[in-house]
C-alpha cells in the first residue's frame, strides 16, 4: 500500500439490488474488518473520490445517476463492481426495467463477485482497484511529461541554433 501517495477516498452507490452487498460494504467498515486501516476513506461526495465502488445492477432510472457520479470524479478514476448484480445483473436480469452490469453504462476496472460478496472480498477488490489506480496515476504523469518534453524539444532546439549563429 505505500505506493499510493493519498489516502483512497471511496464513493459507494447502489444501484437496483436487494442491499445484500450494500450490507457486506459496511460491514467493511467496521472494526472487525477495518477498511480505513489501508487508508481508505468512505466519502460521499464524487469531486473527492479516486474509487467509484457500485453496487446492484443498472436499471433506466439510475443510469444517468452512474454516469453522474463516474463523470463527476476526477481522472484518474477507479470503478470496482461489487456482487453478481454489478457484474452482471445477476438473477435481476430478466427482469423488464434492467439494463445489465455496470459496464453497459461506465468502463469497469475491477469485478468482485458474489451474491452477496463478503467483505473480504470487497476489501480484495478495492485494494486490486488501487494497484489499478497507481498504474493509471502513472501513465497520467507520463503522459503529461512526455507532453511537456515534447514542447521543450522545439525551444531547446531554437536556443542551440541561436548560440551557434552568435559565435560565427
Amino acid at each position: 500500500m505505500s505506493y499510493i501517495a493519498k489516502s483512497p477516498w471511496v464513493i459507494h452507490y447502489d444501484g437496483s439490488s436487494c442491499n445484500g452487498c450494500d450490507i457486506e460494504v459496511l460491514a467493511c467498515l467496521t472494526p472487525m474488518y477495518d477498511v480505513e486501516r489501508f487508508g481508505i476513506i468512505n466519502t460521499g461526495n464524487p469531486k473527492h473520490a479516486d474509487v467509484f465502488l457500485v453496487t446492484g445492477s443498472v436499471n433506466e432510472q439510475n443510469k444517468d445517476v452512474v454516469k453522474q457520479i463516474y463523470e463527476q470524479m476526477p481522472e484518474p478514476k477507479v470503478v470496482v463492481a461489487v456482487g453478481i448484480c454489478a457484474c452482471t445483473a445477476g438473477v435481476f436480469k430478466q427482469c423488464y426495467n434492467i439494463m445489465g452490469g455496470v459496464d453497459t453504462v461506465i468502463p469497469v476496472d475491477v469485478y468482485v463477485p458474489g451474491c452477496a460478496a463478503r467483505p473480504e472480498a470487497i476489501i480484495d477488490g478495492v485494494v486490486k482497484g488501487l494497484a489499478v489506480l497507481q498504474e493509471k496515476r502513472d501513465k497520467l504523469a507520463n503522459g503529461e511529461d512526455a507532453a511537456e518534453e515534447a514542447a521543450e524539444e522545439p525551444a531547446a532546439e531554437a536556443k542551440e541554433e541561436t548560440e551557434e549563429g552568435g559565435e560565427n
